[in-house]
């Protein structure tokens, strides 16, 4: 469905499992449409009880987009876009996930609309206000950001796939699912080069970063071993800095969605905080 956010703006919005089961809202990462959000993960989360809620963020997908490389909105647009979501959804409180960029929104968005989230999933990202002491990326991160390498393919679908690659762990790419979704990315979207816009837009006013503030909110920090934009150390940080989060590390995972063989372990998790049942526990 499209929602209208603005007389501007339109959002792409799906809703997934029972409108009466809690509420999980994913936040994408930076240049990601709710499609790499994996189909067979939303479905995991609502068989074991959870409403699943994804959308296109701006310059994604079926959303509204701007011309590549001038992107007409800040980082904080996509904070009050996350409440748009829930508010035209009648979510009055939601599990919020968010994937790497998308964490910190969902960061932003607990801090600043705290009853608006009942529990917070912040996967492969770094804490709003990281400081100095975290590693860099990877050198073959930086090689990768400073243009060094092959040129990315022609075809759109390839280019994504490859795109997505440098990040994933050493043994973590799923190759055909990527390019399943990729597939589907580039049907969908209004303008591919679009998504490139989020990593190009300004912050906005930040407002808030300190974490110590969600005392008391029940989070989770997922992390990969094997990031090399944002090395274990800043999930670590991460998770220091919420007083109660639980950190899962998963060793394979990349700068990425968990790999599909840790799905059970990522899910039982997730569903702690929700108070639902986990496997083997009824």
């Amino acid at each position: 469905m499209l929602i209208d956010v603005d007389d501007d703006v339109q959002l792409c919005v799906e809703a997934l499992g029972d409108p009466d089961d809690p509420a999980l809202l994913l936040i994408a990462g930076g240049g990601w449409s709710m499609d790499w959000w994996d189909d067979d993960l939303c479905a995991r989360l609502v068989d074991r009880g959870l409403r699943v809620i994804r959308y296109d963020q701006r310059d994604t997908g079926a959303s509204t987009t701007w011309p590549a490389g001038s992107p007409g909105y800040t980082g904080q647009d996509l904070v009050t876009d996350a409440v748009a979501v829930l508010d035209h959804l009648g979510v009055e409180r939601a599990h919020v996930a968010g994937l790497s960029m998308g964490g910190g929104v969902a960061q932003r968005l607990a801090l600043g609309h705290r009853d608006r989230v009942a529990a917070l999933t912040l996967l492969a990202t770094s804490p709003l206000a990281p400081g100095d002491d975290l590693p860099g990326p990877t050198p073959a991160m930086e090689a990768l950001f400073a243009g060094e390498g092959p040129p990315a393919p022609v075809d759109p679908v390839e280019a994504l796939v490859e795109g997505e690659r440098p990040f994933a762990g050493p043994d973590a790419f799923d190759e055909a699912r990527v390019r399943t979704i990729a597939t589907r990315v580039v049907e969908r979207s209004r303008e591919v080069a679009a998504a490139g816009n989020h990593f190009v837009m300004d912050s906005g006013p930040v407002g808030p970063t300190d974490l110590g503030a969600l005392a008391g909110l029940p989070a989770l920090v997922v992390h990969g071993g094997a990031d090399p934009l944002f090395p274990p150390a800043h999930g670590r940080a991460l998770a220091a800095a919420i007083p109660g989060a639980r950190l899962l590390e998963l060793p394979a995972m990349g700068h990425q969605l968990p790999p599909r063989d840790t799905w059970d372990e990522l899910v039982d998790a997730m569903l702690t905080l929700t108070r639902l049942p986990v496997s083997g526990q009824s």
